[in-house]
């Protein structure tokens, strides 16, 4: 219920944010061009991540240990068996992306195989096919691109507002505030419900994660140690696919609660373990 409503409101601040730019053919606008960037990351987003990542694709010869975890897991959570993916560096993370569980894939850094123990590893793998069994995927695929969506809509009010002043005369200034609220508001706004949305999907992949392997506790301590080395090595990545890690690969002294894209790993432990 609570992704319900965020999606929703998502949703109806970016129809709002349309409208306030163009009216009801804004709206329309803004619509129709919402429905194409959620069929490109709908089909793309997937390809787009592993590339980015610079992940390869192994195979039980190329890393029997981690193709062997992946499938047992996945057999326990039924799931078809995803593509396992080892991208370089020292800094331990993992991601999980795809549209379906029909067509998804894990990726693990060389860095977390050389850190984790199995327990520690089996609940980050788990953790990672709860995203794939829970379709959290392709809720942060949407919220990503509608938030992308409406900072697109809040550039064009810039320039609309630069280019096409008259509209406040003809509108008695209506038009002039609803541009401003468009390109200070409304990015903010979705910025938060985005960040929101992950938060929420992390807590609940922890959960499940937990169920399918049987371990929390290899869980938590899997997600303290990454929390610590993300702090002291943070990823050299893209920032618009930080949400899809386990823990945030960009850690920063100033990054506070509010704007972050993943809940505090004192929390998630406490409701692994400490209920």
């Amino acid at each position: 219920m609570k992704i319900f409503l965020l999606m929703a409101a998502l949703s109806g601040l970016f129809m709002v944010s349309g409208q306030a730019l163009g009216g009801q053919n804004g709206m329309i606008v803004a619509l129709v061009m919402a429905l194409g960037m959620n069929f490109f990351a709908y089909w793309f987003s997937d390809k787009m991540a592993l590339k980015m990542s610079r992940a390869r694709e192994v195979s039980n010869s190329d890393a029997p240990e981690l193709y062997t975890m992946v499938e047992y897991l996945a057999t326990k959570a039924k799931l078809p068996k995803p593509r396992v993916y080892i991208m370089p560096g020292d800094t331990p993370n993992a991601f999980a992306t795809g549209r379906n569980p029909e067509h998804a894939a894990v990726a693990v850094t060389e860095g977390l195989l050389r850190l984790l123990n199995r327990d520690e590893l089996e609940g980050v793998l788990a953790h990672e096919l709860a995203h794939i069994k829970n379709r959290d995927i392709l809720i942060s695929s949407i919220a990503a691109v509608m938030a992308g969506a409406i900072s697109y809509l809040a550039t064009m009010a810039q320039w609309a507002m630069i280019f096409g002043g008259g509209s406040d005369e003809e509108e008695g200034g209506g038009g002039l505030i609803g541009s401003l609220a468009m390109m200070i508001i409304a990015p903010m706004a979705a910025m938060l419900i985005q960040m929101a949305i992950s938060r929420s999907r992390e807590y609940t992949a922890d959960a499940t994660g937990a169920e399918i392997c049987g371990k929390p506790q290899g869980l938590a301590s899997a997600l303290k140690r990454l929390e610590e080395y993300n702090r002291q090595l943070p990823m050299q990545i893209n920032p618009a696919t930080a949400q899809m890690y386990i823990v945030n690969p960009l850690h920063g002294q100033n990054l506070t609660r509010l704007f972050s894209t993943h809940p505090p790993i004192q929390e998630r432990i406490k409701r692994l373990i400490g209920r």
